[in-house]
């Protein structure tokens, strides 16, 4: 495909490894002909370093004027009272769907032929951190506090998400994960308003069945190809995503995207690695594969499609591997293989 609209798009590289993934993915994007114009920011740790905070100002009116972010891992600081800088970025651009998929690429690992997908709720619940400390008799952290907010708004979104998403990409199943037996207002609210939305908007348009967060995770591992589609809430839906991302690979091989009406990040979930940064071997593939999300959220399906393809056959048919993976390829070996496999389509 030639002669694209370009498209403005923020990059933030993130901190560790990130500007080497970064860096490959560019590479990789510019041989496919990606669209995208690149406004460069920073934030997490390199955003404290270069303007004394973890989300600068910049990087904030970037995103709300492109409305459009490809992001590396992020360190948030420890110490000093900062909050998770993703966490804020959801709140701040309200991007309550979590879009986390699994699909096996490398054969015969423990588990194979995964094909699953998790929508999370991405702004409601305990996972947000409200949260404080009661001091009783000179300990000041004497309680622990924390509070989780569901909504019925939030829960008809998230539920109308997934469910939308499930019919444009043909999935036969959606299973709705609660612990609504124990927590029956914070996570019935969710369940209850799940089986209404199907019940009224969507029935018989694929299969809907539901199951407590517990025994999920146990069936995950015991039989994942039972499931097709998880959707849940917040907290549940960030663990049962890297259970899930663990069933292929790990976070190496684990794209995000996190979506709202206005605005959509998509980003490799796993951490900045500190301890491989700057030695050429960190794994570039779910950065990657967050790209192919990217492009196809904006239309360019058929660009996504070659970049997973690409991803599939450097992998695969020329064996060029990552250390992570079992190979030996630097992280420019690797991402040097998938451009010249693009080159040939």
């Amino acid at each position: 495909m030639t002669n694209l609209k370009q498209i403005p798009a923020t990059l933030i590289p993130g901190d560790g490894v990130g500007p080497e993934i970064t860096a490959a993915t560019l590479n990789v994007l510019d041989a496919l002909g990606a669209p995208f114009v690149w406004d460069r920011q920073v934030a997490g740790a390199a955003g404290v370093a270069a303007c004394g905070e973890p989300l600068p100002k910049a990087c904030l009116d970037s995103i709300r004027g492109t409305r459009l972010a490809l992001k590396g891992p992020l360190e948030t600081p420890v110490g000093g009272g900062y909050r998770s800088v993703n966490v804020q970025l959801r709140e701040e651009f309200k991007l309550y769907a979590n879009l986390r998929p699994g699909k096996t690429i490398v054969p015969g690992g423990r588990y194979d032929n995964i094909d699953l997908v998790l929508v999370r709720e991405n702004n409601e619940g305990l996972y947000m951190g409200y949260e404080h400390f009661i001091p009783i008799d000179g300990d000041p952290h004497a309680v622990g506090m924390s509070t989780g907010i569901n909504t019925r708004q939030g829960c008809r979104r998230i539920c109308r998400f997934a469910f939308d998403y499930a019919i444009r990409k043909g999935r036969k199943k959606v299973t709705a994960v609660h612990k609504a037996n124990i927590m029956k207002a914070l996570t019935g609210i969710f369940l209850e308003t799940a089986r209404e939305i199907y019940a009224t908007e969507y029935k018989d348009k694929f299969i809907f069945d539901e199951i407590i967060v517990d025994a999920c995770a146990m069936k995950l591992v015991m039989n994942p190809w039972q499931f097709d589609m998880l959707v849940t809430t917040n907290l549940f839906g960030d663990i049962l995503s890297d259970e899930i991302a663990g069933l292929v690979g790990g976070l190496g091989m684990a794209p995000g995207a996190n979506i709202g009406e206005h605005a959509a990040i998509f980003e490799a979930v796993h951490g900045s690695a500190p301890d491989i940064a700057g030695k050429g071997i960190a794994n570039p593939t779910a950065l990657l594969l967050a790209a192919a999300m990217m492009l196809d959220h904006v239309g360019c399906v058929d660009l996504g499609d070659r970049l997973r393809q690409g991803i599939d056959d450097t992998l695969n048919i020329d064996n060029v591997r990552t250390g992570d993976l079992g190979g030996t390829a630097s992280t420019v070996e690797f991402s040097a293989a998938l451009v010249k496999r693009i080159r040939q389509v």
